[in-house]
């Protein structure tokens, strides 16, 4: 008479894809199993003989379920404490998850350089960097940017000297009302830190996510290009190249007289 379980465990294997198809995806009660799994059941049964693929199957969904779930973390909608790097500054101040590092700045910690013009990620007048790169800070939450190096406007000048990007600016009157500027001196400065000695069209580019609604761009970029001039170059090392071994002197082979 026909066997009803199969005994081969490839047999065995098929059945069990076979039961797993048959119940539906969106039932709560399927196994969720992968090939893995169902490959980890041939191998047992080809040592435990003829064991029902069904009952493999229902133990593995039990050991899933009884898993504990790990829990994700939340924060909020209360204040935590958020730790913000700012200008070589530790700060650690209570904010809630939802406040926006341009708020931070400048409703916080009385950093007002960073302005709110558009407040929708558009204009670069919030613009600050963030681990060296601009970041319009007005579409950045504080607390996605804890202990990371965070400069202002604010942190460029050495006391009463000011950075070569913010005296460019002064010497070629790259400004007018002045809300653009410090979104601007913050896009050049890190364009100058990364390229000391950039084109036109590469200060172009990196202000594209600037607006200065006075119209004052060919100040503005003449000014970044005069600050290249300015700014301390690192002195270019040059490759050392190996000199060639002196020739050792070879020895005279005796001349033989007639």
């Amino acid at each position: 008479m026909p066997q009803d379980t199969p005994s081969a465990p490839s047999d065995l294997l098929a059945s069990a894809e076979e039961l797993l198809e048959t119940v539906p995806e969106t039932d709560p009660d399927r196994v969720k199993l992968s090939r893995r799994h169902l490959l980890k059941i041939g191998g047992v049964a080809a040592t435990a003989g003829a064991v029902p693929a069904a009952g493999l199957l229902l133990a593995e969904r039990d050991k899933a379920e009884a898993a504990p779930a790990r829990p994700k973390p939340t924060v909020g909608p209360a204040p935590v404490p958020v730790t913000l790097k700012i200008n070589g500054k530790t700060e650690t101040l209570p904010l809630e998850p939802r406040v926006t590092l341009l708020d931070t700045l400048r409703n916080r910690l009385d950093l007002t350089g960073a302005k709110k013009v558009c407040d929708r990620g558009q204009c670069g007048a919030c613009t600050v960097l963030v681990d060296g790169k601009p970041r319009m800070s007005c579409m950045t939450l504080a607390i996605s940017v804890q202990n990371r190096d965070i400069q202002t406007i604010e942190g460029l000048a050495k006391g009463d000297e000011l950075h070569p990007v913010q005296a460019a600016f002064i010497e070629h009157d790259a400004l007018m009302c002045g809300f653009c500027t410090p979104g601007f001196i913050m896009s050049i400065k890190s364009l100058l830190d990364r390229n000391p000695n950039p084109t036109l069209d590469q200060v172009k580019s990196a202000c594209q996510g600037n607006v200065c609604r006075c119209g004052t761009y060919p100040k503005v970029f003449e000014a970044a290009l005069a600050a290249a001039q300015q700014m301390p170059k690192a002195a270019a090392v040059k490759p050392a190249v190996a000199k060639p071994a002196p020739a050792k002197p070879s020895a005279a082979k005796p001349v033989k007289r007639a």
